[in-house]
């Protein structure tokens, strides 16, 4: 595919362009929104699940389909994911229980993965890695442009619509997405008779559910130390231990273990590992700061998060138009970690007293920093393996992302649980109460203990409207405590992200490899023995 016509890979890159925000829009609408769904359907104590359960199926998905993709071509995985994915979207809007939202949600996520996967690797299979990085960081502004429409409709339609349109409105846009890819992109024949590895495709999948389920449930429904987390942790490990063993053997493994011997492969998915932690886990919850502690409406919340996706589009499109002039990624690497990391420890400050300002100002930072660097880890591992593995390399590196955010986003919400609960527990207890008073108070706080209260603005002023006169003051001064402790367990959440990016930061310093971007998709590797390129390893 890489000697196609250039007027015909634009066309081909615009289908696979429309298929990405399709799936974009639909997952990004839903940042806003779900706090009012959450308020309606209940179960705030599953609000991470949304977004785990999502990224748990894309994951086990893209690892999947990275390696059948190698095989088999692009262009099924990318319909038969656009199918699933708008089947899920439907089912979501649907719903009527946080469960029922959740399972939705997997579906989503299988159909995600394998849009996800395919469309990233096939701007492998059009362009050389020298000409790749502007490509990779027009498809990552794609990302960022659904990243501002997206919140935006979707607060407006909570605030003004029934939510469920909010899973409903892209729909037709779907059909169109699926036509396009149909029509324009190129059937590739089956490269070769290689079998699938099923057993490996199981254990993998055995190693990663457990995993991420123990790092979810752990601090929540269980102790860390509890028999059930342990057991899942065990699990996960037998079943590591066992798909090595597979892998090691297999004729066509899932995920060649050869591909970790490369230095760049290995350093690069580590840290796009602890930067989907440090992203995923921080700005996940910000929708839940704006509209909690400051109190804005779900509509404006959309507003205030828009700079940050916009900065973020700009950084990608800044960012990959330099790597491909230059063929250097390195400094801009650390430039935009460090831009994330400054952002994030702006937000650690933010409180009760933040206006909308400082609230953009600081995300604009976390945007910017995050567009300039994201690109560029899956450039480098597509840089450093033979093109046979373009696919399984690039969905290597949406497995680590995506299990760093899973991960991420599990942790900080332990943190943002705990943190909540000792401040409001340690504070409201000195607050002053009379004998008259203090029954009332009692049932107020245990109605105010849930920070789901603040995310619905009507449902807090009905229980405001019921309040008698004589204990407004008392009322206030409870929602001012419950707005300040949802305030100090967000700035944990905020200040961990922060120094997971600082991690990841420290490992691009001191172990990322600047290795020449390859002008062809041969390497001199691929044309004698086929393996991985001689330039990529230590």
């Amino acid at each position: 595919m890489e000697h196609i016509d250039k007027r015909k890979k634009i066309v081909i890159m615009f289908s696979i362009m429309a298929a990405l925000l399709f799936a974009a829009l639909n997952q990004t609408i839903v940042g806003t929104a779900l706090p009012t769904i959450i308020s309606e359907l209940g179960g705030i104590e599953y609000f991470s699940w949304v977004f785990t359960i999502f990224m748990l199926a894309s994951s086990i998905t893209a690892v999947l389909v990275g390696r059948l993709s190698d095989t088999y071509g692009r262009k099924p995985f990318i319909l038969i994911g656009i199918g699933i994915f708008s089947i899920g979207s439907f089912l979501c809007g649907i719903s009527d229980t946080i469960i029922q939202l959740i399972l939705y949600r997997a579906i989503q996520g299988f159909g995600g993965g394998m849009i996800m996967s395919t469309s990233f690797t096939a701007v492998g299979d059009l362009f050389s890695p020298r000409e790749r990085g502007k490509w990779q960081g027009l498809l990552s502004s794609v990302f960022g442009l659904a990243s501002v429409f997206g919140p935006t409709l979707g607060g407006y339609i909570v605030d003004h619509y029934d939510w469920h349109w909010v899973f409903w409105i892209f729909l037709p846009f779907g059909i169109v997405a699926f036509l396009m890819i149909l029509i324009l992109f190129p059937t590739v024949e089956k490269q070769s008779k290689e079998p699938v590895d099923y057993l490996g495709s199981l254990f993998i999948t055995l190693t990663i559910v457990p995993l991420l389920l123990s790092f979810t449930w752990a601090g929540k429904q269980y102790d860390w130390v509890s028999p059930q987390i342990i057991g899942l942790f065990a699990v996960s490990l037998i079943a590591l231990a066992v798909f090595i063993s597979i892998e090691k053997k297999a004729k066509s493994p899932v995920l060649p273990l050869e591909m970790f011997k490369t230095k760049v492969f290995t350093v690069s998915n580590i840290i796009g590992f602890f930067l989907g932690a440090g992203m995923f886990g921080s700005i996940m919850y910000m929708p839940m700061f704006i509209q909690g502690v400051m109190g804005t409406s779900a509509t404006k919340s959309g507003f205030v998060m828009m700079p940050m996706t916009l900065s973020m589009v700009a950084g990608s499109a800044i960012s990959g138009q330099l790597i491909t002039k230059t063929g250097k990624y390195k400094k801009l690497a650390l430039f935009g970690l460090l831009v994330m990391i400054t952002g994030m420890i702006s937000m650690f400050f933010m409180d009760t007293g933040t206006t909308n300002t400082t609230a953009v100002l600081n995300m604009i930072l976390v945007g910017a920093g995050l567009g300039i660097s994201f690109p560029i880890f899956t450039l480098t591992v597509q840089n450093a393996v033979a093109h046979r593995l373009l696919g399984t390399a690039t969905s290597s590196v949406q497995l680590f992302r995506q299990l760093g955010g899973t991960i991420g986003v599990a942790i900080m919400g332990s943190i943002m649980n705990a943190r909540m609960k000792d401040y409001f527990a340690e504070e409201s207890a000195k607050l002053s109460v009379n004998t008259e008073t203090a029954p009332l108070m009692q049932k107020l706080a245990g109605t105010l203990s849930d920070p789901q209260v603040l995310l619905n603005h009507e449902a807090l002023k009905a229980i405001q409207g019921k309040i008698p006169p004589s204990m407004m003051e008392m009322f206030n001064s409870m929602l001012h405590l419950l707005r300040e402790s949802l305030s100090y367990a967000l700035s944990g959440v905020f200040l961990t992200g922060a120094c997971v990016i600082g991690f990841a930061w420290i490992l691009t310093l001191f172990f990322l490899d600047e290795i020449p971007l390859r002008k062809t998709n041969k390497t001199e590797s691929e044309e004698t023995t086929g393996e991985l390129s001689a330039a990529a390893k230590e």
